[in-house]
């Protein structure tokens, strides 16, 4: 299969660009370019954009048509036919709860970055083995937090990761000081609420203070 959408972004630079990926579930498409532009404003444009909603992949394509300083990607993409709609949707790299060689082999295919999502040493060697050095630990507190990454630290000194799940306000900081985390993921920047009431100014505050965590 040839590929169709080509990102200009690796992996690493997906997740060395700000300390934090938002993780973000939108229910209405009115939302995405509002809440997308507060991101932004407040310094955090690398946006995963869940596939968890009927409506997520028009939310990306209007982030991607709409906000051109915003780098869309698609988060739990579980299929090669996910890749291929957040493709053409406008994702520009894409996240994955796990990992299979069909999914990376159709990110590839598609010209999608992707954060695939390990839990376990033997994930880590299934997809280093395809070339994956950059991966999400997923859900990082329910499968050992800080302390396994630091465990991992020795095996696995040659990968780097975003921890997410589970991961807050009150614990980024203990993950971005690991040597082998290079940004989390979570979901606090964009509260349910805050989309609902179109308070854009408030995720455009929790983006600016996400964005000056240290590393």
């Amino acid at each position: 299969m040839a590929v169709t959408n080509a990102s200009k972004w690796t992996a690493l630079q997906v997740m060395q660009d700000a300390p934090v990926i938002p993780v973000i579930v939108l229910h209405d498409v009115a939302h995405a370019v509002p809440m997308a532009r507060a991101l932004v404003a407040g310094g955090i444009r690398m946006l995963e954009v869940t596939l968890r909603t009927p409506q997520a992949l028009a939310c990306m394509e209007a982030i991607a048509h709409e906000v051109p300083d915003a780098v869309v990607g698609a988060g739990t993409v579980r299929s090669p036919a996910d890749a291929a709609a957040a493709a053409k949707a406008g994702a520009q790299f894409a996240v994955s709860p796990g990992y299979t060689k069909a999914v990376g082999q159709a990110c590839r295919d598609h010209g999608l970055s992707l954060l695939p999502g390990v839990a376990t040493g033997s994930e880590i060697m299934m997809a280093q083995e395809d070339g994956y050095t950059e991966l999400k630990f997923f859900p990082a507190m329910q499968a050992g937090g800080p302390a396994m990454l630091k465990a991992w630290a020795g095996p696995f000194f040659d990968v780097t990761f975003c921890p997410t799940g589970g991961v807050t306000t009150g614990n980024a900081a203990e993950f971005l000081a690991l040597p082998n985390v290079t940004c989390v993921g979570g979901s606090w920047l964009v509260p349910g609420d805050a989309l609902v009431q179109g308070h854009w100014h408030r995720i455009e505050a929790l983006a600016r203070e996400a964005s000056q965590l240290r590393r």
